[in-house]
């Protein structure tokens, strides 16, 4: 049969280990490399602790998806401090640059998604750096669209935008 003969590609989406954090705070880094222009900026960010402490944070949720038996892309989220309990925020949010297009990052979204309602939230946001054109298209192709609440000021570094969880499809477009 021909079936037989098709590659299946296997992912496994869960929650990220304490002892990833290092895997998670590479991925990160290499996937930031690709929207500055003039380099990642060293702003004295201790990212493997930042990362261990989002990853054991109860309050807040890292998801990783794993194929090939590596991981391949990562979101961070949880509802911000002061927030409605209806919200949630999209922290961080990156596949590995090396499997760009291969449906890494929709799949991921899907499940961040797909746990949000779960957990009832209403709507999500997050802000993403504006020589980050890549994932602004794919946010847009997702149904994240610019949050009113938090319009652009003049020089800033960050586009914020808003997703309406409740009742809202994953998304099925091609993906990161």
């Amino acid at each position: 049969m021909i079936e037989d003969r098709v590659n299946h590609v296997r992912r496994v989406i869960r929650t990220a280990l304490p002892a990833e954090a290092a895997v998670v705070a590479d991925l990160h880094a290499r996937a930031r490399a690709t929207y500055y222009p003039d380099g990642v900026p060293q702003d004295g960010t201790d990212w493997l602790a930042a990362w261990r402490s989002a990853i054991e944070r109860p309050d807040g949720h890292v998801l990783c998806i794993v194929q090939d038996g590596r991981i391949a892309g990562i979101a961070s989220f949880r509802t911000t401090e002061g927030a409605p309990a209806d919200t949630v925020k999209l922290y961080q949010f990156h596949v590995d640059p090396g499997r760009w297009r291969a449906g890494i990052g929709t799949e991921l979204h899907a499940a961040c998604v797909e746990e949000w309602q779960a957990d009832g939230k209403r709507t999500a946001t997050l802000d993403v750096h504006v020589d980050n054109r890549r994932a602004q298209s794919f946010y847009t192709r997702l149904g994240w669209v610019p949050d009113p609440e938090n319009p652009p000021a003049d020089g800033d570094h960050h586009r914020y935008l808003r997703y309406a969880v409740n009742g809202s499809a994953p998304g099925s477009a091609p993906g990161e």
